[in-house]
């Protein structure tokens, strides 16, 4: 049995740099890793999805020139489409190898299991260490579909694998990996229909915002199925064939399988380092990422935080904070997601209904795209600006940005948030005209009752 200062399970973006910083310090690191190094984000996550939607998304622009009296005839060179994000995907993948080379992280490539307090195994090495971090994300939910199980049905793990453009795609779920990857496919040129369980798809953000993702995913011609389940699968002559719960058949050459995400715990053996799991498998923390095993941490989305690099990401800076004996916790920021759908949708804070719900006496102000100067002189009507305000403080508390590159115009509120501005600093900001921050001073002072539009011409 070898012993060192770190072990690492897992490659993911938070666990990466905790390694390499470590290794840089002179301590001996050791990082199990079972499948290719970068996790989830580089090899089936932001990187390629990212990389997949330039070309998707340029596709569906040109297309929605039209309206702006452009006519454009599109062709779409799926494999060299493809190949690209692939060679991006490779070329992130082999910098990663060489970060861990050059820092002189010990890499072994085998599943990692515990065989008792911080003491790991992976194929025939075994390593104690007293402090070990376990960043092993999670993987697709699969759901018990009679008939699903032994098809080559797609997950977000081998979609990117793709050498040839479907020309039916199916689509079970209706999360934003759905939705990116359905309207990629759609952009690119494969008739699409997106089967959701419940009454509309991102049920977990506001419903407008569902409402205007639903809408621009049926301008793109993805039809949209409400309400049902799939109740049977079956896959003949390479067409699948799922038959629906209220009775309807739907045929495709490709099905997409995206309900949801489970953490990746089940081979780690936990208990034997005393480390315990929720119901659900995800890896229990306190606020400053310790297990209930002394010495060993989990960060990212295996021990339930949001399933994003960029939090990931801080997990890292806070820990390493924390093991330098630093006082941070978990909580101790603000954060944002981004759905990159067209529309796009930013997100950041909490909502009206989440603010009501801790008994803050919050208020919301909302500005539709559609009396935006930018939004109106090029085309983006859908969408609105929503930012949710503490009454009592007049603090920011949280932003719903739906539409052109909002994952963008969400930072401002981000940053706001995390200094603790309140909305009237946002209000007397003085944004470029015409763009489409300039709507954000505007949207602060629907708070001043002068429902002014974002447009000084109109």
């Amino acid at each position: 049995m070898e012993t060192a200062d770190v072990i690492v399970i897992g490659s993911g973006q938070g666990g990466i740099p905790l390694a390499v910083d470590f290794a840089k310090q002179g301590r001996k690191v050791v990082l199990f890793e079972r499948d290719a190094l970068g996790g989830s984000c580089i090899n089936y996550g932001c990187t390629p999805s990212k990389a997949f939607l330039a070309a998707a998304h340029a596709a569906g622009r040109a297309r929605q020139a039209k309206k702006l009296g452009v006519q454009t005839e599109i062709k779409v060179d799926f494999p060299a489409v493809m190949e690209r994000v692939r060679e991006i995907r490779n070329s992130f993948n082999q910098g990663i190898q060489k970060r861990l080379d050059d820092a002189g992280v010990k890499i072994v490539c085998a599943e990692a299991s515990f065989v008792g307090e911080r003491t790991v195994r992976g194929d025939d090495v075994t390593v104690q260490a007293p402090i070990v971090i376990v960043n092993t994300g999670t993987s697709s939910l699969i759901p018990d579909i009679a008939g699903l199980a032994g098809t080559p049905y797609l997950t977000n793990r081998n979609f990117f694998d793709l050498k040839a453009l479907p020309p039916r795609l199916l689509v079970i779920g209706a999360g934003y990996i759905g939705l990116e990857l359905g309207q990629g496919l759609a952009r690119l040129g494969s008739q699409t229909h997106l089967i959701v369980r419940g009454d509309r798809v991102l049920d977990r953000e506001e419903a407008d915002v569902s409402e205007v993702l639903a809408e621009a995913l049926q301008q793109d011609g993805i039809e949209l199925h409400f309400g049902v389940n799939v109740n049977q699968v079956a896959h003949e002559n390479d067409v699948f064939k799922l038959t629906l719960s209220n009775g309807e058949q739907l045929q495709a050459e490709a099905l997409l399988v995206v309900i949801g995400r489970k953490p990746n715990t089940g081979a780690l053996n936990a208990a034997k380092s005393g480390i315990e799991l929720d119901e659900q498998g995800f890896i229990k923390i306190n606020d400053q990422f310790h297990t209930t095993c002394s010495g060993v941490y989990a960060i990212g989305d295996t021990a339930k935080q949001p399933a994003f690099t960029h939090v990931s990401w801080e997990d890292y800076r806070r820990l390493k904070a924390i093991l330098c004996a630093e006082n941070r916790t978990r909580s101790d920021r603000v954060l944002g997601y981004a759905i990159y759908t067209e529309p796009q949708v930013g997100r950041v804070g909490m909502t009206l209904e989440q603010a009501q719900k801790h008994g803050i006496n919050a208020r919301a102000v909302t500005l539709p795209m559609s009396q935006i100067a930018r939004a109106i002189e090029w085309g983006h009507n859908l969408g609105f600006y929503r930012m949710v305000i503490d009454s009592d403080t007049d603090k920011i508390l949280g932003a719903t940005l739906v539409g052109y590159e909002t994952a963008e115009l969400v930072h401002v509120f981000l940053d706001l948030m995390e200094a603790g501005a309140t909305w009237q600093l946002l209000e007397r900001s003085v944004h470029i005209h015409p763009t489409y921050g300039e709507a954000l001073p505007s949207l602060a002072r629907l708070l001043l009752g002068d429902n002014m539009p974002g447009c000084p011409n109109r």
